[in-house]
């Protein structure tokens, strides 16, 4: 198996994960507006989870939004230039966003790492979050993020023949 295809596969799990997760908290938040207006029992903690579920489900999806295109970009000007040049300035642009990725990485690498071992929590009151999880998943889905855009550069640079992960391009990606 081929980084591609790694990186492919795993952007597709962390993003079905990242669905589950937000679909799921629809349900929590629900019950907890039904139990704080109709039963006056709200379920404690519910905001903390919510917050610290939002960075978690983004940055699971950051990989696959990369991957697949989806990320925004502000490509006004470039669809008026040739296509090489186009291709190039993509390739660039893709760079820049494995570069922010890896400040990310590099920037919050202690953090994670502290946040597990001192067991930080966020919250106050009736429910207290630890924060390591959402420290690591922003660590790995960065990771991820900065895979797909090297392959997303790779790609617009050499184009190599379509391999097995790659559809065609007029067909929605991923």
């Amino acid at each position: 198996m081929n980084l591609i295809t790694f990186s492919d596969r795993v952007s597709k799990i962390l993003m079905v994960l990242a669905a589950v997760w937000a679909f799921a908290l629809t349900f929590l938040i629900l019950a907890d507006i039904i139990g704080r207006n109709l039963f006056d029992l709200p379920i404690n903690g519910t905001v903390e989870m919510v917050a610290a579920s939002v960075v978690i489900i983004v940055f699971l999806q950051a990989g696959y939004a990369i991957r697949s295109r989806s990320m925004l970009r502000a490509d006004f000007l470039v669809v008026h230039l040739p296509a090489g040049l186009q291709r190039v300035l993509l390739a660039f642009g893709y760079l820049l966003g494995a570069l922010f990725f890896l400040m990310i990485i590099t920037g919050g690498w202690e953090e994670s790492i502290r946040s597990y071992v001192d067991g930080e929590f966020e919250g106050e009151g009736a429910l207290r979050v630890p924060s390591w999880p959402a420290r690591w998943t922003v660590i790995i889905g960065s990771g991820l993020a900065l895979i797909n855009y090297c392959v997303m550069a790779y790609l617009d640079i050499f184009k190599p023949e379509m391999l097995d992960s790659e559809v065609d391009p007029d067909a929605p990606q991923l």
